[in-house]
């Protein structure tokens, strides 16, 4: 296990959607490898649908020593949102270094019983929220000649072949979602290619197999064989990789446990990111059905 004090030493970050599941569990493993973290979501205690909250995340951080910072913002809200990165900067006491874009809305229902306002709240979170981050952190990182953004993305966002398609656990429910995210794919890819010889890194991460967090659970429970499950630590080691990816490492759309083999990283190995001993329990894999800002 890596011993606190790592890779991040020095090294400010911001995570979103960090009250549970994959977004905890980066926050965590950055905080252990030495980083001081401001860790978003929609409030401190989270809400009475879903388990977790930032607090809980703080206090799995608090033992590795660095800076944690809690900063609440709805990432629908544009308004709101817009003052998520000063308000991060001011409590870490200097630019985001790292921006780790988790924060996401998953709803899932037929494409034809889709109302707007739910497509556009899902546009909002999942594309124009991270675009905004980015707009927000870009400035500082290229003036330091050096920065890293880390978009989590989803395998929903590839369109599915057919007659005959395969439906899968959700089938066309999935479509609206995907669509988010095929666009985050594609938005990603082009911030690379502006910022290309700028030092700053801009990738995404999507999870080659379902991370099994409470809110997956609820969606998909009983319905996945153990080979199309991965640990919630396989996307925190694989997020950590690009955290620390060397310039040429940019405008790659990423699956989490074919880039830990291309890496040569385990899951036990020093540089996995998976948090050291500490005083504190192993964060749960929770997660969220309609948003891990919460």
């Amino acid at each position: 296990m890596p011993e606190p004090g790592g890779r991040f030493a020095g090294r400010r970050a911001l995570v979103t959607g960090t009250a549970s599941g994959i977004g905890r569990a980066v926050a965590v493993a950055l905080a252990a490898e030495g980083a001081d973290v401001a860790i978003a979501a929609r409030s401190i205690e989270g809400d009475a649908i879903l388990p977790g909250s930032l607090q809980e995340t703080a206090d799995r951080m608090a033992p590795y020593g660095g800076r944690v910072a809690m900063v609440t913002a709805d990432l629908a809200d544009a308004a709101a949102r817009a003052r998520l990165v000063p308000e991060a900067e001011a409590a870490l006491g200097g630019s985001v270094e790292i921006l780790v874009n988790n924060a996401v809305a998953a709803i899932f229902r037929p494409v034809l019983d889709f109302p707007l306002k739910r497509r556009r709240m899902l546009f909002e979170v999942n594309l124009h929220a991270p675009l905004d981050l980015c707009e927000a952190v870009a400035p500082a990182m290229v003036a330091a000649g050096e920065g890293w953004i880390v978009n989590v993305t989803s395998g929903g966002s590839r369109s599915i072949t057919g007659p005959p398609f395969e439906h899968g656990a959700l089938g066309s429910k999935e479509g609206i979602y995907g669509a988010t995210k095929a666009a985050l794919n594609r938005a990603t890819n082009a911030l690379a290619m502006e910022l290309d010889t700028t030092g700053v890194r801009v990738n995404t991460i999507e999870p080659r197999a379902a991370v099994m967090t409470d809110g997956a659970a609820a969606i998909v429970g009983g319905k996945l064989r153990a080979e199309q499950l991965e640990p919630v630590e396989a996307m925190a080691a694989a997020v950590l990789a690009l955290c620390a990816g060397p310039p040429e490492r940019t405008g790659g759309h990423h699956v989490s446990l074919d880039l830990l083999a291309e890496l040569g990283i385990s899951l036990s190995s020093p540089s996995a990111g998976a948090p050291a001993a500490a005083p504190t329990a192993a964060a749960p894999t929770t997660g969220s059905l309609k948003s891990q800002e919460a």
